[in-house]
């Protein structure tokens, strides 16, 4: 009698996109996930599962409120399932926030989206931004990758 090894079910990895309560489509899929691979790489970090969840405000506020505790509205909630260097996580992001904070800093809709993505892998890169130090490194880190992605793309 022959015996199959019993394997563990193999480890879903990879880099997906997904909307909840908006119709959203992501433009150019492949390139952004190339790029988003290149940033995690540059970071020496390695990838596990990466879930974008494009969403609208209201969807999001209720994220902030049941499991933050926070009664604002965010263009930007991260879910880390992992401490670096492994990149695992949940990332939603509020559309609605996205095209409103484009025309507040009057930049292209793609841009702004891109640099929230980016924003959400340094987060689980490791990166904060609570202190001004922070911030100023997070936002040199998104210059940078926005960079990156004008020259992929």
């Amino acid at each position: 009698m022959i015996v199959q090894p019993d394997f563990p079910p193999m480890e879903e990895t990879g880099i997906y996109f997904n909307s909840e309560e908006i119709d959203f489509e992501l433009n150019n899929e492949e390139e952004v996930i190339q790029w988003l691979q290149k940033l995690i790489e540059q970071e020496d970090k390695s990838l596990r599962l990466l879930n974008f969840i494009f969403c609208s405000d209201d969807y999001l506020l209720r994220i902030n409120l049941e499991y933050l505790d926070h009664d604002t509205l965010t263009d930007i909630i991260t879910f880390p399932y992992a401490d670096p260097p492994f990149i695992e996580g949940d990332i939603f992001i509020s559309i609605d926030r996205i095209r409103e904070n484009a025309q507040l800093f009057k930049v292209s809709f793609e841009q702004e989206l891109h640099r929230v993505m980016a924003h959400g892998v340094l987060h689980l890169c490791g990166y904060g931004d609570k202190t001004e130090k922070e911030i100023r490194q997070m936002r040199k880190k998104e210059e940078d990758a926005l960079r990156s992605m004008r020259h992929e793309v």
